[in-house]
């Protein structure tokens, strides 16, 4: 008897949740479905694979190692069937964004998708990198787009264009810097106004100024955006606002102004990711390029 794709597939989601109640629900079958598909696993791999504790389970080495060699059989087949169903050409096209990109580019790129037949069927799936990653390599996505270069070799990043930062506030607090360097490091801890802890945005934004999430003045905590842009246009701080984003937050949130930086001014860079295992052209080099071309007329608004 060999290991089967079911039984890699219900081990995967109990090495995620650990816990078989939760795996079992997050597959869709029953509990004792899932322990019998896990034990016929163990037996096959000549040694536990798991260890129950009275919170839930967790890995025993053996099971570490499958669960590494499982992810990548996962990929793998994730590839084969998404060449059969060839996403984007009238197939299901199931694409990633970071939450601080698709309110803003999605908009743009959509009836360009759709003209070209890239997003007949498009699913968006909208979630901080971290997520994106991880369901990129299990083949629950097909392409995501995000701001930070991927760690993970089996990942494939296409630039798809270079979002500058602008410095976003009220007029009056804008008039305040005026004549004064207005340096990402010079800024006071103390008026900035940063997404919420897992947003690149917010990460690179501390990076850009030199500081930390332990910085004792930092106002942290906001979930989305288009709240620090609220937050900064009556007067609760400042905030980094990218390009693309520029006209849509400044036109939602009346009393918001943003300025540049000088140069070289502070930029993130929009990548595209693919699996190593999908093949270049085709769907993915006509979505690279749509994006970008959106991407390039939000930068010139």
């Amino acid at each position: 008897m060999s290991i089967t794709l079911r039984q890699l597939r219900y081990f995967l989601a109990l090495a995620e949740h650990g816990h078989f109640t939760r795996a079992a629900e997050t597959i869709h079958v029953s509990q004792p479905a899932l322990s019998m598909q896990i034990r016929a696993l163990e037996d096959l791999a000549g040694g536990k694979l798991v260890e129950r504790t009275s919170a839930g389970v967790v890995l025993t080495p053996r099971g570490r190692a499958l669960a590494d060699d499982a992810r990548k059989v996962m990929a793998v087949m994730a590839g084969l069937e998404q060449g059969l169903r060839q996403p984007g050409q009238g197939g299901r096209l199931l694409l990633g964004m970071i939450p601080t990109v698709a309110p803003y580019l999605l908009p743009e790129a959509l009836p360009i998708l759709r003209a070209r037949d890239i997003g007949r069927d498009l699913h968006l799936r909208e979630a901080q990198t971290e997520r994106l990653l991880d369901e990129l390599v299990a083949g629950r996505l097909d392409a995501a787009v995000v701001a930070t270069p991927a760690e993970d070799p089996g990942l494939i990043a296409t630039p798809l264009f270079t979002d500058g930062f602008l410095l976003a506030g009220s007029a009056t607090r804008i008039a305040q810097l005026k004549g004064a360097a207005i340096e990402p490091r010079n800024l006071d801890p103390g008026q900035l106004l940063l997404l919420d802890e897992g947003h690149c945005l917010g990460d690179q934004a501390l990076e850009l100024c030199g500081l930390s999430r332990r910085s004792g003045r930092l106002d942290l905590g906001a979930a989305s955006l288009a709240t620090l842009c609220r937050l900064a246009a009556q007067g609760m701080g400042l905030t980094f606002l990218p390009q693309i984003a520029r006209r849509q937050e400044i036109a939602a949130a009346p009393g918001l102004t943003a300025i540049a930086f000088p140069d070289p001014s502070p930029a993130r860079r929009i990548l595209l990711l693919r699996r190593a295992s999908t093949p270049a052209g085709g769907w993915f080099d006509d979505l690279a390029e749509v994006l970008r071309r959106a991407g390039e007329t939000l930068l010139g608004d």
